[in-house]
Order: structure tokens, then sequence, then C-alpha cells
């Protein structure tokens, strides 16, 4: 989310900029002392000498990559935020395309890997619209960039060294090696390790290549989510619609039940069909709180997850190949929602511990101890416990948000 700065707020930019260019010269001094150590750590791990000393002495320091790294959003994004950037008339109809481009494919694949073809084109999607942006930063010098400060050093060395040796197994060019400002490359966006692991060469031209042949690429992601435990012949879940007075303390993952047991419990299909009475269990999901669309989510919508660990890319991919197999659009609303900056969450979190719901430490992050205690709130102050940071919530509490302010 954008926002606009306040004059003080612009004035705070400067000395933070003047900061981030003397961090981004000292870095430079020593970033070459850490490229010789790496490349003496890739020779032992058995990159060529010869290789070694030609890849990482061409390695640049990416400022940029630190100031990305270390910059953190004001606003804490909303799902309907997030979700209706993300799934998309545009993204819908580029999908069913690029289905009729590759169909002989994606029903080839979904053969070998049991990955139906709509959930490989979702993913696709949202990870490049389709290849349309791959990322632009060398892949390398952001690595090595990473690996050199010490803020993740060990994952983003072990990083490093596997796309070194990962070159040299493809035959890449260091040059066009390119993706995003933390090493993800491709039209999947693969880390190193995933590449190394999971990328397969399905056109059978001897190369695994994320960048240049789309086949490769989906075959790589329908072995990548057989690999991660997709769950063949099911579904990634579904919007459904809740009983008038649900108990919302029944929504979360620790709150799995069978399908036969929601529909018990009078949860429907969200055109109010019933649900299949089946022994699978499922679990709902509130992203919006009790005003937006609620979700069954099904195993692999886990598996997703283990893709990008977010609900809200989960429920994005999911809907988004619903979508392109020809499904329609949300049934619920998405509910206009305050865009609470991230300090607002912590004051939230403040208060929720000094009233007695204990959330841990205060992180601006909305994680699931911040909405069980928001939940503990509610329902003490007889409020619908969705877990949700309404503005209700908010005021109840005394929490003076940017938000409030603004209107002030």
């Amino acid at each position: 989310m954008r926002h606009m700065f306040s004059g003080g707020h612009r004035a705070a930019v400067i000395p933070l900029l003047a900061a981030a260019f003397s961090f981004s010269a000292t870095s430079a001094e020593t970033f070459s002392e850490c490229t010789t150590r790496l490349a003496k750590q890739a020779i032992s791990e058995g990159v060529d000498p010869q290789a070694a000393e030609t890849i990482f002495s061409q390695l640049e320091y990416q400022p940029r990559v630190i100031e990305l790294d270390r910059s953190q959003p004001e606003f804490v994004q909303t799902f309907p935020g997030y979700f209706s950037k993300r799934v998309t008339d545009w993204r819908v109809n580029k999908g069913r395309e690029m289905f009729d481009k590759h169909e002989v494919l994606l029903h080839q694949l979904h053969t070998k890997y049991g990955i139906p073809p709509h959930y490989l084109l979702a993913f696709w999607g949202l990870e490049t619209n389709f290849g349309s942006y791959k990322g632009k930063m060398p892949v390398l010098d952001s690595l090595a960039t990473l690996a050199c400060d010490q803020r993740r050093s060990k994952y983003f060395t072990q990083e490093l060294l596997v796309a070194v040796k990962l070159m040299q197994r493809e035959a890449l060019k260091q040059e066009d090696m390119v993706g995003s400002w933390a090493g993800a490359m491709g039209h999947t966006q693969f880390m190193p390790s995933a590449y190394t692991h999971y990328a397969v060469d399905g056109d059978g031209d001897g190369q695994a290549n994320l960048w240049d042949s789309e086949v490769d690429a989906l075959s790589s992601a329908a072995n990548f989510l057989a690999e991660l435990g997709w769950q063949p012949g099911y579904r990634w879940g579904r919007e459904v619609q809740l009983p008038e007075g649900f108990d919302y303390r029944l929504s979360g993952y620790k709150n799995r039940r069978s399908l036969a047991e929601w529909q018990a419990l009078g949860l429907t299909r969200a055109d109010g069909s019933p649900l299949s009475r089946t022994d699978m269990t499922a679990y709902v999901v509130v992203p919006a709180g009790h005003n937006g669309p609620a979700f069954l989510a099904y195993q692999n919508f886990r598996t997703i997850m283990r893709w990008n660990n977010s609900e809200f890319y989960a429920i994005a991919v999911g809907h988004l190949a619903d979508r392109i197999s020809g499904a329609a659009p949300l049934i619920a609303p998405l509910p206009e929602l305050p865009a609470y900056s991230r300090d607002d969450i912590i004051a939230l979190q403040q208060a929720l511990n000094a009233a007695g719901h204990d959330v841990g430490k205060p992180d601006g992050i909305i994680g699931p101890a911040t909405r069980a205690g928001i939940r503990e709130y509610q329902l003490q102050q007889s409020l619908i416990a969705d877990g949700f940071p309404s503005m209700q919530v908010m005021q109840s509490l005394g929490v003076k948000t940017s938000q409030t302010e603004a209107d002030s």
C-alpha cells in the first residue's frame, strides 16, 4: 500500500538516505574481502578454482538490495487490497490464453505429477505475470550482497554457493542470471536451492532453464508441488457460507474438522448448497473478519503455503486457479477495511498485553497469537470474536490509529 508523507515524515527521510549511502560505502570496502572468503569456501565445496576466481571477482555490491531488505511497508496490507490486485480479469484471461498455448503439456504434467493445469497457471500468473516480469537484479550480486551482510548471512551464503554450482551444472551465463532482489529466479521465481532440487529439463534440450523455457518452468513447478505434498484429485479449498451466530473460535488451523462435521455445524458452499459429506479435514479461514468472505482450507492449501507461507497468497492462488478453469468470482463482497500502519498494530499488541491478553512481543505483525488475543478481548467485550482488528476493537482498547489521526 502507498501512503502520503506528512512534512515531518518527509524531512526524516533525508538523514535516513544519508545513512544508507554511508552504509553502502562502508560495506563496499569490505565486500571484496567477503567475496574472497566466499570464493575459498566455494572451492572447498567443489567449485572449479578458476571458475570461482572468475565468478567471485566479478561480483558487485548492490546497495539497493540492502535497502529493500531493510525496508518494511509502513501499512499492513489488508486481504481485500492484496486479493484485488492479484486475482484480476487480466490474469484470468491470460491464464486461459496460456492454457490454450500449453494444453498438451499441461495435461501431460497433470498425468505425471498430479497437478491440475489451472493450478500451475495460477502460480505462474502470481509469480511473474506469466513470465512478463521475472526481475532485473543480477542474482549472484544480490545473493553475495546479502551473504556479506550480517542479518541473514548464513542463509544467503548457502543460496549463493548453490547458485554458483547451479550455474556450472546448467551452463548458465552469469549475466543472464537475473531475478528478484532476494535471488528468486525465472518464470516461477525459484530460489537457487529450489532450482537445484526441483527444476527439471521439460523440453529435453539438456538444460533446466527457468528463464527462457516455459516448458521447463511449468514442468519444474509441477515437480516442486508434487514434492511439497500436493494431494492429487483434491481442491485447494473453497469459499463457504458460515451459519448465523458462527463461533469464530472454531476458525484457524488448530480447529481442523471433517467436511461432514462442518456441514453438521451449518456450513455450506458459498451458494448455499451442501458440502460434501466426507472425512477429508479442513479449517475455516476468515481473512477479512466477519464482514468478508470465509473459506474452508483443505490439505492442498497447506501445500500452497509451503511454496509461500501466506494465507493471503494461498487463497489468491486457489481462487485464481478456479477462475482460470471457469469458476465464478467470489460471492461474498470484499469489505472496505482500515489501513493500519505497523505502529498501529504494535500499539494494539501493547494494549492487548496490558489488558491481560498475552500476544507476545509487539512486532506489528498480525499472527496467530495476536488473533487469539483479539478474540479473547472480543469475547470479554461481547463483540463478534472473529480475531480481526476492527476499528471497534481499536477504539475500545483506546488505540489511536494513524487513520483516526488523519480523520481528526
